[in-house]
């Protein structure tokens, strides 16, 4: 039995400031790999960037302990099986969130080294992860999103007068601002005035060198939804977050757990097939692949629809919004995660079946 297990090698913790979520995420899909059908292997990667593996690696980074834990290392070259301990797993599982494992860096890795992956590609990872690029991607594609401009770091600290002044233009109070390249809402700020915007830039450029502004859309419903595929993507019903807080914060995904999901959300028909319908043209458009949560404003008074973003590895603990959603469309936490795998594996023949050779006039 064991020479017909898949080896799956789950990957966890990054450089970045959504380390900590990632060792929940990964806390709950390594509780649902099931053992007689997979060989398993845990990598976790610190916050200066050491990969690791071993026995317990979960354990060992929830308590930042990695003592007795090994180096893994893997090469960009396919062939070099000599030192490169990725030889023998069938599939990685990413559950990498923001930079540096979300943003298509290690997704390039992975094309390089010609292994099978759960998720988006290169191009998906990196335009999914940009809310600056993505917004851009939306409006070309005639899909409504809300006002926004992106700002670089250097803007903030050589002018801070004049960005504050363009960001005004975009409309009145409230602004958000936030990282253009990062997730689970770390270093977002709601700004209510000057002063707040200041706060917000100089948090949000502490976590990337780009920085998105966006007009605060008022009296608006977060609706967010699943979507799962590769070349014929679905997405799965609706549900509404219920936010404790001023909105969506950090704290009440991680820490509090106070904000509520309402699945499905109750919204008119029409507007929850809009809504889906986005979705799948806004996977489609990026050309994401695997798997993708996807995060929409409704204007309660109007039921205008605007998309927000599109996360290509979203949160996958016991509170997540992406595997609820899908739980409730009939398709259960551990089937998910074995139907990944299985795209994982179909991206992979189809990649493989593309030719990296020419040869004129042959």
């Amino acid at each position: 039995m064991a020479e017909n297990k898949l080896h799956v090698a789950v990957i966890f913790g990054g450089r970045s400031g959504e380390h900590e979520v990632s060792l929940m995420s990964a806390r709950s899909v390594l509780s649902v790999l099931d053992l007689d059908r997979y060989t398993v292997t845990q990598i976790g990667i610190t916050h200066e960037g050491k990969w690791l593996t071993g026995a317990d690696v979960l354990g060992r980074f929830e308590k930042n302990n990695f003592v007795d834990l090994q180096p893994f290392v893997m090469t960009p070259d396919p062939s070099h099986t000599t030192y490169n301990l990725s030889h023998g797993i069938d599939v990685f599982f990413p559950v990498l969130h923001g930079t540096f494992g979300e943003d298509g860096t290690l997704q390039g890795l992975f094309e390089m080294a010609s292994v099978a992956y759960v998720g988006a590609g290169v191009l998906g990872s990196s335009v999914g992860m940009d809310k600056g690029v993505f917004k851009d991607v939306m409006v070309a594609n005639n899909i409504p999103v809300v006002d926004t401009m992106v700002v670089l770091r250097a803007e903030i600290e050589k002018d801070m007068l004049a960005v504050i002044e363009r960001a005004e233009k975009i409309s009145d109070y409230p602004l958000f601002t936030k990282p253009a390249n990062l997730g689970s809402s770390v270093g977002v700020t709601k700004c209510n005035n000057r002063s707040d915007l200041q706060e917000g830039l100089m948090e949000a450029a502490a976590f990337d060198r780009r920085v998105l502004i966006q007009k605060g859309v008022k009296n608006v419903r977060e609706i967010e939804v699943s979507v799962l595929g590769n070349d014929e993507p679905v997405a799965s019903v609706c549900g509404e977050v219920l936010p404790s807080r001023e909105f969506y914060s950090y704290e009440s995904k991680y820490i509090d757990g106070t904000s509520g999901l309402q699945i499905p959300a109750q919204l008119p028909h029409e507007i929850s097939e809009c809504i889906r319908e986005y979705a799948v043209r806004a996977y489609r458009a990026i050309d994401c692949a695997g798997m993708a949560r996807v995060d929409f404003f409704v204007e309660k008074d109007t039921n205008k629809v605007y998309l927000n973003e599109l996360n290509s590895i979203p949160g996958f603990t016991k509170i997540s919004m992406y595997p609820k959603l899908w739980e409730a469309s009939g398709l259960p936490y551990n089937k998910l995660v074995d139907r990944l795998i299985e795209l994982a594996m179909e991206r992979k023949a189809d990649r493989d079946s593309t030719s990296h050779m020419y040869r004129s006039g042959a």
